[in-house]
């Protein structure tokens, strides 16, 4: 299987400093991969820029095997305080492709009924999302995430302000999803412990080059 994602020969430079140099890799289709590094390595600036890239059709030294469409990339920070006043099933179909809502009413209906109940949203689909706690509220990003039917799903360190249980609770949701809807995800993060239990692979990023680790190498 062709990889989703190609990057070869990479410089990524910002204002004096050089974060990439040749950079290379391949992201296998289907797979969780997990894009690992120190602090300020520039794992979220790569993805970035890699995004960019495939906004502007820029193919010299990056190709996706998927279009801007396809893919969801879901930040670490939103701005979503205690007043928030949206319920969280609204909040989720904001992710669905309005041009055909009214078009396919019921069809998008069932969908996110259907994308709640994956994501374990159901029971508190009318509570307002500011009100939610930390895990119920990236359950939240990931399902509005889902509702835009993605081949590709980056999310970065979703589980940085979670606790042991509610990190443990979204990286087996996240396993869940991808056999379910044909997914492939980036899970940004430096935990050990969650890129020991659940990724498939490991990009490890260090001294401005990547090393991609199977897990079965480990």
């Amino acid at each position: 299987m062709k990889p989703i994602l190609t990057v070869q020969e990479l410089d990524l430079v910002i204002p004096n400093r050089t974060l990439f140099s040749k950079l290379s890799f391949e992201i296998p289709q289907g797979a969780l991969t997990c894009i690992t590094g120190e602090n300020g390595v520039g794992k979220t600036t790569l993805v970035k820029h890699l995004l960019q890239d495939l906004t502007s059709n820029y193919t010299a030294h990056t190709h996706f095997a998927v279009s801007r469409d396809e893919v969801q990339y879901v930040p670490q920070h939103r701005s979503i305080d205690d007043e928030y006043p949206l319920c969280i099933r609204d909040f989720v179909a904001f992710g669905l492709k309005k041009r055909s809502f009214f078009r396919h009413k019921k069809e998008n209906e069932a969908k996110l009924a259907q994308i709640l109940a994956e994501t374990k949203l159901t029971q508190i689909q009318i509570q307002p999302l500011g009100r939610a706690s930390g895990g119920e509220k990236q359950r939240a990003y990931l399902a509005q995430a889902l509702c835009a039917d993605p081949k590709l799903l980056i999310l970065d360190e979703a589980t940085a302000s979670l606790d042991t249980t509610n990190k443990h609770e979204l990286l087996r949701l996240l396993k869940q999803v991808m056999q379910q809807h044909g997914l492939t995800i980036l899970f940004i993060t430096h935990d050990p412990e969650l890129i020991e239990m659940y990724a498939d692979y490991e990009l490890h990023l260090e001294n401005q080059r990547g090393t991609l680790i199977s897990k079965e190498a480990k």
